[in-house]
């Protein structure tokens, strides 16, 4: 999945936080919502501005993001 069409980053949003769609509910709020056992169906229907492709890209953007991680520490 191409998730920079997806997430965004912008200065004076969310403290330059990685955001979904110019949003202002960044990636670390999806995974955390993840981590503490909400379902996709229960964020879809907190926040119905949300896609499950959205979802799938902040997964996406985190799996990069470990990846490069992995690569500078190697």
């Amino acid at each position: 999945m191409d998730y920079r069409r997806i997430i965004t980053i912008e200065p004076g949003k969310r403290s330059g936080k990685p955001c979904i769609r110019g949003l202002r509910i960044t990636v670390v709020d999806v995974l955390e919502y993840l981590a503490g056992g909400m379902t996709v169906a229960e964020i879809l229907a907190d926040f119905p501005e949300l896609t499950e492709e959205d979802i799938r890209a902040c997964l996406a953007y985190a799996a990069d993001r470990e990846r490069k991680l992995a690569v500078v520490n190697a």
